[in-house]
């Protein structure tokens, strides 16, 4: 199980990070001001955040992996830290430069899934 999530995981990050390469924008998520296109479409139809998502169930996959109760709690600590200090401000950004497109992105597509 551990190593098929793991797979998964792995897959999505791929794709996600390569979307980001063939439509030219940064994959950089300290500088989302530096985007210069709004990802909508291909992993980015189904989550907004499908790096961030691969990020969660990698760290799932090793807590299973090592069968280890404390690394499963550490899993939503690890969203909801990630949401507070990277996503919240990153979403800000995109907002602030996308504007009303990006609002409806928001309102379409969930966060995680």
């Amino acid at each position: 199980m551990a190593v098929t999530l793991a797979a998964a995981a792995a897959g999505i990050m791929l794709a996600a990070a390569l979307w980001f390469a063939r439509q030219k924008t940064t994959l950089n998520p300290m500088h989302p001001e530096r985007a210069r296109h709004l990802l909508t479409t291909g992993p980015y139809a189904v989550s907004r955040n499908p790096i961030y998502l691969a990020d969660a169930a990698l760290l799932l996959a090793w807590a299973l992996w090592l069968g280890n109760a404390a690394g499963l709690l550490m899993v939503p600590v690890f969203i909801r830290t990630l949401t507070r200090l990277q996503i919240d401000p990153e979403e800000q950004a995109l907002a602030h430069k996308f504007g009303e497109a990006y609002r409806d992105y928001c309102r379409r597509v969930r966060r995680w899934l």
